[in-house]
Order: C-alpha cells, then structure tokens, then sequence
C-alpha cells in the first residue's frame, strides 16, 4: 500500500469518531446507538460545493430515501442539508426547487428539517429562501454562526417570522470585514446571540462543544421557559452528552455519513487539537 494510501486508511480510523461511515445503513446505526442513548438524531449525507447535477439529482434522491428510512425504522431524529449540495452552487432557482420538495417529504412524515449553514457566498440566498419557507411551513430551521457580524440582523429578521435558529460558531474562514476572527469576540456574539435566543426564541438549538458556553445556556434556563436543545457532533464531547440528558436537557447528535468524509474530517481536525493527536498517535502506535 502507497504512503498516501496508508496515511487515509490511518485518517479514516480517526474520522471514524464523527462521521457514521459511508452508507445509509452506517447512519441508521448510529442514529439507533444515539437513541439508545436518550440521544435524538440529527443525520446529514456528506457532499457539499456540488455543481454537477448529476451528483446534485443523486443526493437530492438520497435525502428521501433516507427521510423514509428515519420513518419505517423509528429513528428518533430527522436530516440536516447543505444548500450547496441541493444546487446552491450550481443556481439559486434550482436550490430553492429541489429543498421546498425536501421538506414536503419530511413534513409529509412527520419530521423536522434543518437548513444547514456554510461559507459566506451562499448566506445570503440560504437566509433568503428560509424566509421563503417561513411564509407557510413551520417544520424546518436554519443554521446560523456566531462569527459572522450579520447574524444579529438576521435573528431578529428571522425570529418574528417562525424562525428556529441553530446556533453554532461557525467553521469557515471568511474575511474580517464581515467575521470576527478572535475567538473571544465570536464567544462574545454567540453570548449575545444566545441571549437573544432564550428572551425571544420560539424553538432554537445551542450548537457548541464549549463546556463555558453550554453552562451559560444551562444557567439561562433556569430563568426563561425556552424550547431548545442542545446539539453536540457525533464522537465530540461524549464526555458531555450523557450529563446534559440526567439533567433532563433534551440533546440531539449531528451525525454525517457519506463517502465524501475527507473534506468534512479536515475541518473537524482543524477545530480541535485533540482530534490532531488522536491522528498522530493513531500513525505512531
């Protein structure tokens, strides 16, 4: 075996930590060990950046399948989709086409679904067709970030309409024009934002695996009456997640499968020092 081929087979034992494998049925599984946890589910088919439309039919077909799959086997969960992989990045038209149909099916079974969120070209035609969506049906939320300095606007935008908001950080790197690129001043808006959250939110997740921040959003609920959860990525913090559901906190787990994990792994690597080490030990024994 090449040396490229070995460092990916040693990368993929790591990866394996936060992505289910490569197949529908990985997902299942690990949606049921989630569940057996107490654990909601929240699944999403690796593919982003996508402008073939061949690959964005495949994926689009892909998501019912696994809606139905969700529904026949009783997983207790629901999908997660990324605009560019539903045609964001081949044309908005198509985009908005092929996620109203996407979210016909989930609402046809009984499910929820999120809009994921992802690098600054597609904010804008993401928010756009959420507020769309927004005009008549109820059962789909957006994912919005902390470090992007437009994210305020678009809470109080979004949050009369019927807006459920996932809260996260915000993994891209984008430009200090329109981000915040210390990270005390992404903890700080997400702060703000999370404030924002409890005094007005009509149903919102706390997306984050900062111990600091979950505990504010934990203190919070002790003063406001809120419908939130909080969602953790599948094999980041386990240490946290069995604590938050004791404490009677409803938590659901992102879990992504597909073949397309490289990309996605690279990220995780990126957001943690840890997940580095875990690699590094993995090539060392």
């Amino acid at each position: 075996m090449s040396v490229a081929g070995l460092t990916e087979r040693l990368f993929y034992r790591i990866a394996r930590r936060w992505i289910a494998g490569y197949t529908i049925d990985d997902a299942v599984k690990a949606a049921q060990d989630a569940n057996g946890k107490k654990i909601l589910a929240i699944i999403n088919r690796l593919g982003e950046h996508t402008p073939d439309r061949k690959l964005i039919d495949a994926y689009f077909e892909e998501y019912l399948r696994l809606i139905e799959v969700i529904k026949n086997d009783k997983i207790q969960g629901t999908i997660s989709v990324k605009p560019s992989q539903m045609g964001l990045a081949l044309e908005a038209p198509l985009f908005k086409s092929l996620i109203f149909k996407v979210l016909e099916k989930t609402e046809d079974e009984g499910l929820f679904l999120w809009i994921d969120m992802e690098n600054s070209p597609y904010t804008d035609a993401t928010v756009d067709t959420y507020r769309e969506m927004l005009a008549s049906h109820k059962s789909v939320g957006i994912c919005l970030q902390s470090n992007l300095k437009r994210t305020e606007n678009d809470i109080r935008d979004l949050l009369p309409r019927g807006g459920k908001i996932r809260l996260v950080k915000g993994a891209y790197p984008e430009n200090r024009e329109i981000a915040y690129k210390h990270g005390k001043d992404v903890n700080a808006n997400f702060t703000r934002l999370m404030d924002l959250l409890f005094d007005q939110g009509e149903f919102f997740a706390i997306a984050t695996h900062d111990g600091k921040l979950i505990n504010a959003a934990k203190a919070l609920s002790h003063d406001h009456k809120a419908d939130f959860e909080f969602q953790l990525l599948k094999g980041i913090r386990d240490d946290l997640k069995p604590g938050l559901v004791a404490d009677g906190f409803r938590v659901s787990e992102y879990i992504p499968y597909g073949p397309e994990w490289y990309n996605y792994s690279k990220r995780r690597m990126r957001e943690r020092k840890r997940n580095i080490l875990l690699f590094l030990r993995s090539v060392t024994g």
